[in-house]
């Protein structure tokens, strides 16, 4: 029997085992087997990771490159993840259950973020400052912010670490990347294209390990500047009680229960489109998962048996085949979250029309595609994020109630709304409380467009020019230009 794949830690600019030998398997979720093994880190690790970025932080070969020739390296490194996208695209595959169509051309858009962030390295200006004072030369200088402590999951990791890294790397910082331990390995092959970049050792270190031994003494240490978290709020709340120990500037984007508002002069073709997209697209496994639906009570039913209609075609199957629409979920866990929420709705009121079992014909964690009428807002799959192919639709007869009923979610990541009315579409919009709003679409995303969320999903924004203005601290100097002496201090003018 051939051994399997085996994936090591990226410290320092060198590959290696954990202090500790610390290991574990990665399982296909399409199989649940055993596919390939990958080294975890230790406390002693992470505190190398972490001193060699305050290291390279200070050595000259990365402190006194120019930022155009930091945006040089970007290109490169962008250049490679574009010709290994379908390596890494189909590693992420295998390891997470993503579809392949989708993971390969994700990974190829990535390479665009790099070179987005790569054109701003050089677009970092300061100021002259207008001061009061006589013989005074004020400006200001935006420098790096420091040894950044990254953390990525499983789902979408190349894109994710693609809106940290890129303008963590543009501002001139150095980062140590914590991989989720459930799907690690194409940022730990990703790593080699650090490498090849010629990115100088510990700019960029990658690990990946447990809670415990990895990724709260990372969080936490004292020589991290600045913490950037993409998770669930509970792990965030230990993030944000780690970080006090380093007074670490600190972003999250985390989970989301996102509102889809149809209103009865929306196309219902263009409408169900945005639904399906929203909740069925990558099995539902999305941060920006559209999976409240909120549809007027005039066309509920007729949009509900459109979706009904679409949804009996949906392949569901090996994530490999260029014909699977739905894959399996990423972990087993998810398909016990989805059934006991779905058994809790049903004893609140709620009705499936299709779907609502896991698939067991099928090796690996499959389960089905599946639709939840609801009859009140409270009702438990409008509440839980599943992270799985479930679409819960809610009927309401008002703009002001659609409203309300958008806004009363704990989380506030992402929101659609789908009208012909371009008054609408702006006022509607306009008094949704989440970081993204799409109209007539969903989840489309771009390099200049910012992301992030309101309440509990999480505060900070990622994407977009401003985010490189985030990995940078303010430093002003004062120079006297005058020839005469200091004045006396004791001496009031």
């Amino acid at each position: 029997m051939n051994s399997l794949p085996h994936y090591q830690l990226f410290i320092d600019g060198k590959w290696c085992e954990g202090s500790q030998g610390l290991s574990q398997h990665s399982i296909n979720p399409a199989t649940n087997n055993e596919w390939a093994s990958f080294a975890c880190a230790s406390e002693n690790d992470v505190d190398r990771a972490v001193k060699a970025a305050k290291r390279a932080l200070n050595d000259p070969a990365w402190r006194d490159l120019s930022q155009t020739a930091r945006g040089k390296l970007l290109y490169t490194l962008a250049d490679l993840i574009e010709s290994h996208a379908t390596v890494i695209g189909k590693l992420e595959t295998i390891d997470s259950g993503k579809l392949s169509s989708e993971t390969v051309n994700q990974v190829r858009y990535v390479a665009d973020y790099y070179r987005y962030f790569a054109g701003l390295a050089d677009k970092i200006e300061g100021a002259v400052l207008p001061i009061d004072k006589p013989d005074m030369h004020v400006f200001t200088q935006r420098v790096p912010i420091g040894v950044v402590a990254a953390v990525v999951p499983w789902n979408a990791q190349m894109f994710l670490t693609a809106t940290k890294l890129g303008p963590a790397l543009a501002a001139g910082c150095t980062i140590v990347l914590k991989a989720s331990e459930i799907a690690p390995t194409p940022l730990l092959e990703f790593a080699k294209l650090i490498e090849q970049a010629g990115f100088p050792p510990g700019v960029v270190s990658v690990i990946t390990g447990d809670a415990k031994n990895c990724a709260i003494p990372l969080t936490r240490h004292k020589d991290v500047d600045r913490i950037a978290f993409t998770g669930g709020p509970e792990t965030a709340r230990h993030v944000i009680r780690n970080s006090a120990e380093n007074f670490a500037v600190t972003t999250l984007e985390l989970g989301g229960k996102s509102p889809i508002i149809i209103f009865d002069d929306a196309n219902i073709d263009s409408a169900v489109n945005g639904l399906i997209a929203g909740n069925f697209g990558a099995s539902g496994q999305s941060c920006v998962a559209g999976s409240r639906g909120l549809v007027q009570r005039t066309i509920f039913e007729a949009v509900a048996a459109k979706i009904e209609q679409r949804s009996a075609s949906i392949v569901v199957g090996d994530p490999q085949a260029a014909e699977t629409n739905v894959g399996p979920l990423c972990t087993k866990s998810q398909i016990s979250t989805i059934e006991s929420t779905l058994a809790k709705s049903l004893q609140q009121g709620a009705s499936i029309r299709f779907g609502g079992y896991r698939i067991d014909s099928l090796e690996g964690n499959y389960f089905s595609p599946t639709l939840v009428q609801c009859v009140h807002a409270d009702t438990e799959t409008l509440k839980t994020e599943m992270f799985g192919p479930v679409m819960s639709l809610l009927p309401f007869d008002t703009e002001e109630e659609a409203v309300e009923l958008a806004n009363s979610s704990d989380f506030g990541l992402g929101s659609g709304v789908f009208t012909e009315s371009l008054s609408r579409a702006h006022r509607v919009s306009n008094q949704l409380r989440s970081g993204i709003c799409w109209v007539n679409t969903y989840r489309a995303i771009s390099p200049t467009a910012p992301f992030g969320g309101y309440n509990q999903s999480g505060y900070g924004r990622e994407a977009g020019q401003d985010s490189v203005l985030d990995y940078t601290r303010t430093r002003t100097t004062w120079i006297n230009t005058s020839d005469q002496p200091m004045a006396d201090p004791f001496v009031m003018r």
